[in-house]
């Protein structure tokens, strides 16, 4: 005890420095619900980032992001390579709440596109947000 106490300065030191080192990872952690809406809106016309809507045929007809790419969760795998040919082009993914969306992020890595997001709160956030949305 009489060390802690003599040594303030450097106990101080070493667990600042140790948050610092643990905070992105923490980040991370709390980002995991995804990108924001604000976030998505950058990415697509800064960096031309491809939207895939991973919802059923069915709730993509009722309402999309304007311009997203339809592939079902079912056929994502197959489907993203044909879809999407460049890997280095950001890839937001979305669903109508985000979960499905969640799910086909690690696919989407595996296959080689290592920009893919969700889109934290899928469409509801989206609409939420006043962005357009259309129906096919």
């Amino acid at each position: 005890m009489p060390f802690l106490m003599s040594n303030w300065a450097l106990v101080l030191i070493a667990v600042v420095s140790g948050t610092l080192l643990l905070a992105p990872g923490l980040l991370q952690g709390l980002r995991s619900g995804g990108l924001t809406p604000s976030g998505a809106v950058l990415l697509i016309n800064r960096e031309k980032a491809v939207v895939v809507d991973v919802s059923e045929a069915e709730e993509f007809a009722a309402g999309h992001i304007t311009g997203s790419r339809n592939i079902p969760v079912a056929s994502f795998e197959q489907r993203l390579p044909e879809v999407v040919k460049n890997k280095t082009v950001p890839l937001i993914l979305v669903c109508p709440s985000g979960a499905r969306a969640g799910r086909c992020l690690k696919t989407a890595k595996t296959l080689g596109y290592d920009k893919a997001v969700v889109l934290g709160g899928g469409l509801r956030a989206w609409k939420e947000a006043n962005l357009p949305v259309e129906k096919s």
